[in-house]
């Protein structure tokens, strides 16, 4: 029984595959270069644009564009510029609709010549809402109609008939990623806000704090300098961190005791000394506001098991390596 052609790989197709795929990163790759190249003054015109409306960026495409469209809506969204991606062609059937006076349009067409858009570029105009156009083609209707123009450079597609979207689709998402790296930048856009829009799955919990899953109030297990051990013992047992902090005023970390403090200070009166006699002054600590990922750093590095939280000089909580794994943190 013959083996199957997956089996027998010839090594000429081997080396015609690989360049194949070479010559498509290398078109892609020099579209790219020549498209960073050819930006102006057109670029900061568009996020002015975005910047000073209202509303949404309503961002639209057909067929391969669209796809396109879709994720650059996508990602403004996740960074602070709401948008969504209105379809052309339900555009003309009712989804106008979704487009108001305080939006701003951003039509992707690389030979902005897309029937299916022309419904869509007259609403634009007839109520004066912004059009921002990204096409491949200097004379097209896109861009006659458009109130600003971002043009792709003229770059061969990695197609090898240059028929099929490939270098273009490539060099309009890196231009969308670009829009929204910029409006980020403008509006100092912070780690929070990234947060509060991505609380799921492995990129919300990397981008957990401290704060959020640490442990305050009466969890926290504090003693006074001039708490004896044997009452430091009972603290230490009933709060289950396996450590204590030491602060005289119950809000300046002066110093922690933990188990292997009471080891290198085990003898027949420990029990009868002070945590301030026993305690490691000084210890680690992080604050409020730090990611979690972060804590748990420090603790694999440290080899410890606890970070007590302090936030502008305070005691502010606690943190216990199993609170970060518990969260997912790892």
């Amino acid at each position: 029984m013959a083996a199957p052609k997956s089996a027998l790989i010839d090594k000429n197709d081997v080396v015609t595959d690989l360049e194949s795929a070479q010559q498509v990163l290398r078109l892609e790759a020099a579209g790219l270069q020549a498209l960073g190249a050819c930006l102006d003054q057109s670029f900061s015109r568009a996020l002015d644009i975005i910047e000073a409306i209202d509303g949404r960026v309503v961002v639209t495409g057909m067929g391969k564009s669209g796809h396109i469209a879709r994720k650059i809506a996508s990602t403004l969204s996740s960074t602070g510029t709401p948008a969504l991606y209105v379809h052309p062609g339900e555009a003309s059937h009712g989804d106008l609709g979704m487009i108001d006076e305080r939006d701003a349009v951003f039509a992707l067409s690389n030979s902005g010549e897309t029937p299916e858009l022309s419904d869509l570029v007259e609403y634009t105009r007839r109520f004066k809402i912004p059009l921002i156009a990204v096409t491949g083609r200097a004379e097209s209707a896109l861009n006659s109609a458009a109130d600003i123009v971002l043009q792709l450079p003229d770059s061969e597609e990695a197609c090898p008939m240059g028929l099929a979207p490939t270098t273009s689709t490539t060099v309009m998402l890196a231009l969308g990623d670009a829009i929204a790296v910029a409006l980020m930048n403008r509006k100092g856009f912070t780690v929070d806000e990234f947060r509060l829009r991505h609380p799921g799955g492995r990129l919300g919990k990397r981008l957990l704090k401290v704060s959020d899953i640490m442990h305050g109030d009466e969890d926290l297990p504090v003693v006074t300098p001039e708490t004896v051990m044997s009452d430091v013992l009972v603290e230490m047992t009933q709060k289950s961190f396996g450590c204590v902090g030491v602060s005289a005023d119950g809000e300046t970390l002066a110093g922690i005791i933990t188990d292997g403090d009471l080891r290198r200070h085990m003898s027949g009166d420990l029990v009868s000394r002070t945590a301030g006699e026993v305690m490691t002054a000084g210890p680690k600590t992080i604050e409020p506001g730090a990611l979690a990922s972060e804590a748990l750093q420090i603790m694999n590095d440290r080899k410890i098991t606890n970070l007590f939280v302090v936030g502008d000089g305070k005691l502010r909580g606690i943190l216990h390596i199993h609170d970060c794994l518990r969260a997912g943190i790892a």
